[in-house]
């Protein structure tokens, strides 16, 4: 029971707060339909390991219809099966399903031992979430003990002696290293999204069983609502009435991961001749087709402008000499209009010849207007196919991104700066997602200058060890080859560079595996711009390779509402943290915004240190498409996170009281040093996020419309029986950019009284608290006035920002503190301390009482929660 209880928590943090906008999830008369749920590559094949998935939704469907008051329920499922598993008549090719668009990825943990569900959550409360992560010890039931209350694997907590949890007088909580352990049979109903694991819950906490006065997550994220407000103000809630009958069990496809196939579909229209786009279409068609298409791939090539041309069928790429003979396919002459559709259906003609347009991939890059793109929808909705639309100039069809989206391919764009390197980039990201991670190329450096005067453009590329096979330099240029200076770690030089002078580029492929360290390289020429492009492959099978994926949180963005990036930089599932990550987005003006990205867990980043770091964008200057890059730099702080109790995962349970016995289960693994491989290493890597299109934005003078951001991590504790001390991160004037100009600070004894009248509330002096830069540490410390504040009390506090505009962001997190003087006691007599935590022995699940105790298996956190 508790696997599938478990997954019900995680997938309804995932389905019912919106699925991703690359997410083929769709909710059809209460059903959920197209959900993926993907073995990972490096999954050891076990056939059982696919009932167990189907076992789990199949179990869980009904629970959560149940818990949905008849709303929800799993119709059909699809499972995708690694390409490295035996093949099977059942079996067959997927269609719009990949691992990018996974719903659920079920994969090896990383560090190995490490096997709690969890929810990847990149936004806030009630926002769309990334996707759930399982392992195969988890959906077998290896660890039902630790997540649930299946099974029979129980520690029986050695020869160490348990006693009751005391009570530290200084505090009046219980003392740490106190355990929380309850009785196996239990009677409480909720709640599923805290205690999912006993046996009993089976109903979400609502408003009037949850405790809006723990100081817990969910309390400081979500305003104090509880699960069930979250889910009626959810968009699926909204469109849906409760069934009257019961629902039928989930169906399922089971999809195999077949061959990549691939036909790039090119603009050669008259257009294509400004502004050297041709000559650009070809430097990054050669990027993609010598070093980031994967061996073992088929690749076809269609050009168009009024009408099609076949330029390659179908070819396999087993070696070099295929990908030399396509590259000589691109075109190399611009001339006639713009036909896009005539591409499209060309390309699905090459390649059924050979096989089924389910599940390949059709890459489409065109600079010109379309009036007739739309009557090719229907045609590319039926053929299964991904398509991947490049954005060429300003006035390429507006229309495009509909085939990306419809289809789940990438979107992005590319502006005629060439000193930006977007086409570059945009091919670049092309990289199969089916695939193992150690065959993905990585893009470790891409940059652009425009150089006068004979000036020199230097730098370093950081090699580290997770990289480093099938290392490729590309260097372009607009006018005359520059001369090329590229030296390795050892001192080195490197001079071998293969000159194409038709397509104004050079490339030098390292032979191996790259030398770790820094690459250092100097390019010198005079009045042209010059680019430099490094990508690499993992450097083995078996350490993953440090990775950065980025992209905004929507592909639309209406003025005057802010968009958020994100960035991603993990290895593995180990999040990198304190890394240099910086977003450049440009508009279709050719204007660009840089912004640094950080993991604070303030603004718009939802949760510190998990590897995802964000930023508001709110500069927009136009409307029309942007595209967004993200470098990232690590160094020696750089560092993999301890295993932490993720937010968003399964309550661990440290053990069961069964039969008067305490069962103690393993304890949750943490990480040596030793364990991370290196996890202070130097690297760098660039990841481009892909475009969104603006609209509504006004001309300038733009407007004042942006407040400040939400404070969400606002903290308050008492010293000396008197003062109040807060601390928070400053927002900025605009969202989290600038400085606002002034805080507002209220407290209330009634925590209702201070989210809903907040305007009616005490007001705090703050005349000599002066607003600090966006991201700065602000620290506060007042004494309550004109308000009881005695032995017993508690006070809610809570800021809200306010920027020269007078406009003001939304109020903060709520926080509380309780004064407690404690009773002159006689001193303790010392004992030993015992080698097993202390324990809660009356441990019945309390319903609405508030348990004040130390809980430890969630994060450290001194937390007054009711389970309810």
């Amino acid at each position: 029971m508790g696997s599938f209880k478990s997954s019900v928590f995680i997938l309804v943090l995932h389905l019912l707060e919106g699925a991703l906008s690359n997410s083929l999830i769709q909710l059809n008369n209460n059903g959920y339909e197209g959900i993926v749920i993907a073995i990972d590559p490096n999954v050891p094949e076990d056939e059982t390991l696919i009932q167990h998935i189907k076992d789990m939704v199949t179990q869980a469907s009904p629970y959560l219809f149940e818990a949905t008051e008849k709303r929800f329920y799993f119709k059909n499922v699809a499972i995708l099966i690694p390409e490295n598993w035996k093949t099977k008549p059942e079996y067959v090719r997927p269609k719009l399903e990949t691992y990018n668009n996974a719903d659920v990825l079920v994969a090896e943990p990383n560090p190995a031992g490490n096997d709690e569900p969890y929810t990847e959550q990149m936004g806030n409360c009630g926002e769309k979430g990334e996707r759930i992560h399982f392992t195969p010890n988890f959906l077998t039931g290896k660890v039902a003990s630790q997540y649930g209350s299946q099974g029979d694997v129980f520690c029986q907590g050695g020869s160490c002696t348990n006693k009751p949890c005391r009570i530290d007088t200084a505090t009046g909580l219980y003392k740490e290293g106190c355990e929380f352990i309850p009785f196996e049979p239990q009677t409480e109903k909720a709640s599923i999204m805290f205690s999912q694991s006993i046996g009993s819950v089976v109903e979400f906490c609502t408003e009037k069983n949850h405790n809006k006065e723990a100081p817990n997550p969910q309390n400081q994220k979500c305003n104090l609502r509880s699960t069930w407000e979250v889910i009626r103000d959810s968009e699926d809630f909204q469109k849906t009435t409760p069934m009257t009958t019961q629902p039928p069990a989930p169906t399922f496809s089971l999809l195999q991961i077949g061959q990549r196939i691939v036909c790039l579909v090119l603009d050669k229209s008259g257009s294509m001749s400004n502004g050297d786009r041709l000559k650009r279409l070809n430097q990054a068609g050669k990027l993609f087709l010598l070093q980031i298409v994967e061996q073992g791939s088929w690749v076809g090539m269609v050009t168009f402008d009024s009408a099609a041309h076949v330029q390659s069928e179908l070819v396999q790429i087993n070696g070099a000499t295929e990908r030399d003979a396509l590259t000589k396919s691109l075109p190399t002459v611009a001339s006639g209009g713009t036909s896009i559709c005539s591409g499209l259906r060309s390309a699905f003609a090459v390649i059924r010849k050979k096989f089924s347009t389910d599940g390949s991939e059709i890459v489409l890059l065109t600079d010109g207007e379309d009036n007739t793109i739309s009557s090719c929808f229907n045609e590319v909705k039926q053929s299964g196919a991904v398509i991947h639309t490049v954005a060429l100039g300003p006035s390429a069809a507006k229309e495009l991104e509909e085939l990306s989206k419809m289809t789940g391919g990438l979107q992005t764009y590319a502006s005629d700066q060439a000193q930006n390197n977007g086409l570059i980039d945009a091919f670049g990201a092309l990289s199969s997602g089916n695939g193992a991670a150690s065959q993905r190329a990585i893009q470790l450096e891409s940059k652009g200058l425009t150089l006068q005067n004979n000036q020199w453009m230097n730098g370093t590329v950081l090699v580290d060890s997770t990289v480093g096979n099938d290392t490729l330099f590309l260097i372009t240029w607009t006018t005359q080859l520059p001369q090329i200076l590229l030296q390795d770690p050892s001192g080195k030089k490197h001079d071998s560079f293969v000159v194409d002078t038709n397509a104004k580029m050079a490339y030098l492929q390292i032979p191996g595996t790259a030398k770790v360290g820094p690459w250092s390289y100097s390019l010198q020429a005079s009045s042209q711009t010059l680019t430099l492009t490094v990508t690499s492959r993992a450097s083995s099978a078996t350490l993953p390779p440090i990775t950065v994926t980025s992209k905004m949180n929507k592909d639309t963005g209406k003025f005057p509402s802010p968009m958020a990036v994100y960035a991603k930089i993990h290895q593995g599932s180990l999040p990198i943290l304190r890394a240099t990550v910086t977003a450049v987005i440009e508009s279709v003006n050719g204007k660009t915004v840089t912004l640094e990205l950080l993991d604070n867990g303030a603004g718009a980043d939802a949760t510190k240190d998990d590897g995802i770091y964000s930023r508001y964008f709110t500069a927009y200057d136009t409307n029309g498409r942007y595209s967004v890059k993200v470098w990232a730099l690590g160094g020696i702080n750089a560092a993999g996170q301890r295993v932490t109790p993720q937010q968003n995962g399964a309550m661990y349970i440290p053990g069961w009281i069964e039969n008067g016995e305490i069962k103690w289960n393993p304890p949750r693994p943490e990480i040596s040093k030793n364990d991370l491989q290196g996890n202070q290493v130097c690297f760098s890597r660039t990841s481009s996020g892909g475009s969104f299109v603006a609209s509504g934005v006004p001309q300038a003078p733009i407007p004042d419309l942006f407040p400040p951001c939400q404070i969400t991590d606002l903290k308050a504790n008492i010293h000396g029986y008197k003062f109040i001390n807060l601390t928070w991160t400053a927002p900025g004037d605009d969202y989290d950019h600038g400085t606002a100009h002034k805080y507002i600070i209220r407290i209330s004894a009634s925590i209702l009284d201070l989210r809903d009248k907040f305007n009616e509330s005490l007001q705090v002096n703050t005349s000599d608290l002066i607003p600090k830069e966006a991201n700065s540490k602000e620290v506060f410390v007042f004494t309550p006035e004109n308000i009881s504040f005695e032995n017993g009390t508690d006070l809610f506090i809570a800021i809200q920002a306010v920027d020269k505009s007078n406009l003001k962001s939304e109020i903060s997190n709520i926080v509380g503190v309780s004064l407690f003087i404690p009773p002159e006691a006689p001193p303790e007599i010392p004992t030993p301390s015992p080698p097993c935590p202390d324990i809660n022995v009356n441990s019945t699940i309390p319903g609405l009482h508030i348990l004040k105790i130390m809980w430890k298996w969630l994060g450290e956190l001194q937390l007054s929660v009711a389970l309810g």
